[in-house]
């Protein structure tokens, strides 16, 4: 039996153009990580075109210094007919230094047809994902 994938996972370095005045991550582009990483993730699974619905939770649980280097972790906790929550979490470390969480978010995301519709994504090869 075939297994679809619910986890992904990337790495970023926080170079000075995604930095703030402080010199640490800006929330907009601390965004834009997650979301991609969602996307990465309802694609993978849904196997499908997806678009995102909402953002729930975004939490920014502590300032990510540029240079250090972004875990984006990301998986399906949810699935439904048309929809999948995906959580991401974001952990980062400098040199030398062990992971520690600083971004937690909850993604809605939709697969959807050609016209942008909702369309039923295929449960038969969910590996231990919820569904309701």
């Amino acid at each position: 039996m075939t297994s679809k994938s619910s986890f992904s996972q990337s790495l970023e370095i926080i170079f000075p153009e995604h930095c703030n005045h402080y010199g640490t991550l800006f929330g907009g582009q601390a965004l834009q990580l997650l979301s991609k990483t969602a996307f990465v993730v309802a694609t993978q699974f849904a196997r499908k075109s997806v678009v995102m619905a909402a953002v729930n939770g975004v939490q920014f649980l502590q300032p990510i210094p540029q240079g250090s280097t972004l875990h984006l972790r990301g998986w399906i906790t949810r699935l439904g007919a048309s929809s999948m929550t995906v959580c991401v979490h974001g952990l980062f470390n400098q040199p030398a230094t062990a992971p520690e969480l600083a971004l937690k978010a909850l993604f809605e995301m939709v697969a959807v047809d050609a016209q942008g519709k909702p369309e039923a994504i295929d449960p038969s090869f969910c590996d231990g994902v919820n569904t309701q």
